[in-house]
């Protein structure tokens, strides 16, 4: 039997057993039962897995979540090193999740699914032939084809290099001075914020320097991309750790989008203006000093913890496209990649708006895995023809396995101050590694090889 053909159906009956039983009681399973009693953390099953080649291969799980719960979260380690998270969609009945990939080696591997959140039972996995996969034919036009020579040179290079290169890239210009004093590299994109820009926030004499530095950033050879913590118009409660400032979060806030949106003509609306035309001021300035921006509007909106999601997917969408059409259409600012943060069908705004679409990650501190699930979820999204980016990240994934699995993140950007520098969300060993790796483009491999033309 040949690696391209290869397909098999494994018990979990059959399985070795941690903490765990066979059960009968639910029909509707494969085989001669199921495996129940995932209570505990460290309940597990594995399989023996017998391959013929190295390779990618395909995993599918057999499983059933009682009745009386939700969705649930397995975790799934192949050969005692890669883990990867995997959640188990609520179905009342017994199905099976979709192919996730998994890299084996010939011969026996095992692969253990371990109880993490528990309280669903396990009928069987399914081995299958992995792929392969072929390099999508990634849309190579912006979708403001206003937009000027230098912004259409980042966008062709980034789907230049997509597939065989991830871009290092951090939040805060601030933050890169440590990395280089740890690591002697730099990122190749640097992480700005207009949240300081928003008229609420300045109405309290904040004074903000994020444009002036992404010019200087940009002068250095990086790339810029910027996102907008938007302090809301009015109605901040000064709640959240008894600041004003937290007035982008949901909480802070008892500005309603969904009014304001439905009333044209009112003040509510009339203010969201008046943030957008703030906003465009400075890349008004970004544009006259020829640097393309990455831009990345109403990120984690699906998330509900920041106000322009709280409403749910309409209302972020509509402000999504106004916030589009305000700057491009009336501003005529042409020097944008317009960036969306969800992987969800429903908070997606369409294509016509939307360059890049990404993901911000945070998983448990140390987990440098590839982020399948999830890239997957992107990928589908948009059909495969636009990038997928990792917009924000604790940890950063292990570029090998990228690479091995073969899940093309344009670029990463670790947030800042703990997530980059507690040595445990990014170990000192782990960020040298990643920035010595020849997968990653840093700032001195733009400028060596010319890899971009920031000039």
């Amino acid at each position: 039997m040949g690696y391209s053909n290869f397909n098999k159906l494994y018990e979990a009956e059959d399985a070795i057993l941690e903490g765990v039983k066979v059960n009968k009681e639910i029909s509707g399973f494969n085989g001669n039962g199921y495996v129940t009693g995932f209570t505990k953390p460290d309940n597990n099953i594995v399989f023996n897995v017998n391959v013929p080649s190295n390779g990618l291969y395909l995993i599918k799980i057999g499983y059933e979540i009682p009745k009386e719960s939700g969705p649930k979260r397995t975790l799934l380690i192949v050969n005692g090193t890669y883990t990867q998270s995997l959640r188990l969609k609520k179905l009342n009945r017994f199905t099976e999740t979709n192919p996730q990939r998994i890299l084996l080696k010939k011969g026996e591997n095992n692969i253990m699914i371990l109880s993490d959140w528990g309280y669903y039972n396990i009928d069987y996995i399914k081995i299958e032939s992995g792929t392969i996969l072929k390099k999508s034919k990634l849309e190579s036009n912006l979708v403001n084809p206003q937009a000027t020579k230098k912004t259409k040179d980042l966008m062709k290079f980034l789907l230049a290099v997509n597939g065989n290169f991830i871009l290092s890239g951090q939040q805060e210009y601030s933050e890169v001075s440590w990395l280089y004093e740890k690591i002697k590299k730099k990122p190749a994109i640097v992480g700005f914020d207009f949240m300081e820009y928003s008229p609420s926030k300045k109405n309290y004499g904040i004074t903000y320097d994020q444009t002036e530095q992404a010019i200087q950033w940009d002068k250095e050879g990086g790339i810029v991309t910027f996102s907008w913590h938007w302090n809301a118009p009015k109605n901040l409660l000064g709640k959240v750790n008894g600041k004003w400032v937290d007035g982008f979060r949901t909480e802070g806030t008892t500005f309603n989008i969904q009014y304001a949106l439905d009333n044209p003509s009112s003040n509510d609306y009339k203010l969201l203006l008046r943030d957008i035309d703030a906003i465009a001021v400075q890349l008004k300035k970004l544009q006259k000093a020829n640097v393309p921006v990455l831009f990345r509007p109403l990120h984690e909106a699906e998330g509900g913890w920041f106000w322009w999601g709280a409403k749910g997917p309409e209302p972020a969408k509509e402000l999504y496209r106004l916030i589009y059409d305000r700057i491009t259409n009336y501003h005529k600012i042409n020097n944008v990649i317009w960036i969306w943060n969800s992987s969800s069908k429903e908070w997606y705004p369409g294509n016509k708006y939307v360059d890049i679409v990404s993901y911000d990650s945070y998983p448990d501190a140390g987990d440098y895995s590839p982020l399948i699930e999830k890239y997957a979820e992107l990928t589908s999204l948009v059909h495969d023809k636009k990038l997928v980016a990792l917009s924000e990240n604790g940890p950063i994934p292990d570029p090998n396995l990228l690479k091995e699995y073969q899940v093309n993140w344009s670029w990463f950007l670790t947030w800042q101050d703990k997530f980059l520098k507690d040595g445990k969300t990014n170990s000192l060993e782990h960020l040298s590694d990643v920035y010595n790796s020849d997968y990653v483009i840093t700032l001195d491999k733009l400028q060596k090889y010319k890899l971009y033309n920031s000039k």
